[in-house]
């Protein structure tokens, strides 16, 4: 269907280009898959998961809540982008989804990366400085 509304010039190299990318869309969505299952059944040292103590869980919760005070920082076109990537969807999918070019997603997701970065160690930071 692409090639029929786009008509490239080189058809052949275009559609082995579209396979190329969709492969390779499709196996950064398959680690992504297999990295949660991994995080979901085993601690980040790759052990099988145990109970945790209830100073791991509040631990947690204090993590969790600081990577989403991050994500709330974040405009809501970084947010949209990041959490579409992270549920496992290929560039053409984002692309769709919020109506961005299909060449802009990587630069956007990397800027968005760097953004959140930026956010959870300030926030880090500051809920560090305020518990000393």
């Amino acid at each position: 269907m692409r090639a029929l509304s786009h008509r490239p010039e080189k058809p052949r190299s275009w559609v082995f280009a579209v396979a190329a990318n969709l492969a390779r869309d499709e196996a950064r969505a398959a680690i992504r898959r297999r990295r949660h299952l991994t995080l979901l059944s085993a601690d980040p040292a790759g052990r099988p998961s145990v109970a945790p103590t209830a100073d791991e869980m509040v631990e947690d919760d204090e993590r969790q809540a600081e990577v989403r005070l991050a994500l709330d920082s974040l405009t809501a076109r970084d947010r949209e982008v990041l959490l579409l990537w992270d549920a496992g969807l290929s560039y053409p999918e984002i692309a769709e989804r919020t109506g961005l070019a299909v060449g802009a997603i990587g630069t956007t997701l990397a800027r968005a990366r760097k953004r959140l970065v930026d956010a959870y160690e300030r926030q880090h930071d500051h809920d560090a400085a305020a518990h000393s």
